[in-house]
């Protein structure tokens, strides 16, 4: 179709203002923010995330016992090696589970472990390189503080230049210390892992954490204690389960089992000990095969108290990250 001729008595059209970032980020509800962080208490049905941390915290607790025999060996190249396997493994180990706890925490399709060991084996660095560039620039403003207050006390001989320079380097140095302090407490720490989880580089996490801590610092660090709390609760309803069932089991195995071992003995593996323990105890050799079985079993239920009020952890760190980044919230 031909185009209209101009007629110059028609008002102009504007256009539409280009679309670009906004300078701000979105509004969120912190009541639904809250909620969603409530919500952080189903992690514990997250099968393949607990049973990835359990594989991890067993794989990498026993690289570590390796490498203390190593080193009691004055095996150091081994010891070092075996140290150095532990660090990866928990670290790629635990970034696999916090993939699979935030494909959870999106209500979306939870990946299979294989997938999730990909992911984390090639996203898990950005994590790395972020903390990196957050501790050099704590490292710059370090320094600028310390040449403030060196330039100051330099010109204190000087006359008055050095007193100025000193009130003036005393309230920013309080001020920037303790604002940093609180960041990377509050923000950097709990919510730079989710990030990566959820798929964000490096340049949109550093991003996405400059945002949060100029515009929601203290909503994160109330929802952060929100998650700490309700951490901690998990925490003591399973140690509660662990005492309980675990002194019952305990004294049914003395007495049915007829295990030589006084029942608090055969409960240390339900705080972690192994089965040196049983040495200290004075236990005969003849009941030292079902003793350690006792010791081993309560290992795993250690391990177990240890990671759910983990996994909730890390649920509700991907819950604040969720309500509180550009990100739209997980539908339910």
């Amino acid at each position: 179709m031909p185009r209209p001729a101009y007629d110059p008595r028609q008002p102009a059209r504007r256009r539409p203002p280009p679309l670009t970032a906004p300078a701000t980020m979105p509004e969120r509800d912190p009541l639904s923010a809250l909620s969603q962080v409530l919500r952080s208490v189903d992690a514990v049905r997250n099968l393949r995330a607990l049973y990835v941390l359990l594989a991890t915290f067993s794989v990498a607790g026993l690289l570590l016992a390796m490498a203390e025999t190593s080193l009691g060996r004055d095996s150091a190249g081994w010891g070092g090696f075996e140290a150095a396997a532990a660090l990866f493994v928990a670290f790629y180990g635990g970034n696999t589970a916090g993939i699979l706890v935030m494909d959870d925490a999106r209500g979306g399709p939870v990946r299979d472990v294989a997938q999730a060991l990909r992911a984390a084996l090639t996203t898990a660095h950005r994590l790395l390189l972020a903390l990196a560039v957050v501790a050099a620039g704590c490292a710059a403003v370090g320094v600028l503080l310390l040449g403030l207050l060196w330039v100051s006390r330099g010109a204190i001989s000087g006359g008055w230049l050095g007193p100025v320079l000193f009130g003036i380097a005393l309230p920013v140095g309080v001020v920037v210390v303790g604002g940093i302090v609180l960041a990377l407490v509050g923000v950097v720490v709990p919510l730079a892992a989710p990030a990566v989880w959820a798929g964000a580089d490096v340049r949109t996490l550093l991003g996405t954490l400059a945002r949060t801590v100029r515009h929601r610092l203290l909503t994160v660090l109330l929802l952060m204690a929100a998650v700490s709390l309700l951490s901690a609760g998990v925490g003591a309803v399973a140690s509660m389960v662990v005492m309980v069932g675990g002194r019952v089991v305990a004294e049914l195995g003395v007495r049915v089992v007829g295990i030589e071992v006084p029942a608090k003995q055969l409960m240390a593996g339900l705080f972690g000990y192994g089965l040196r323990s049983l040495a200290a105890a004075g236990a005969p050799a003849g009941a030292t095969g079902h003793a350690g079985a006792a010791l081993v079993g309560g290992g795993v239920v250690f391990a177990l108290a240890l990671l759910l009020p983990g996994l909730v952890y890390l649920r509700g760190t991907c819950a604040v990250y969720l309500a509180m980044a550009d990100e739209p919230p997980p539908s339910h």
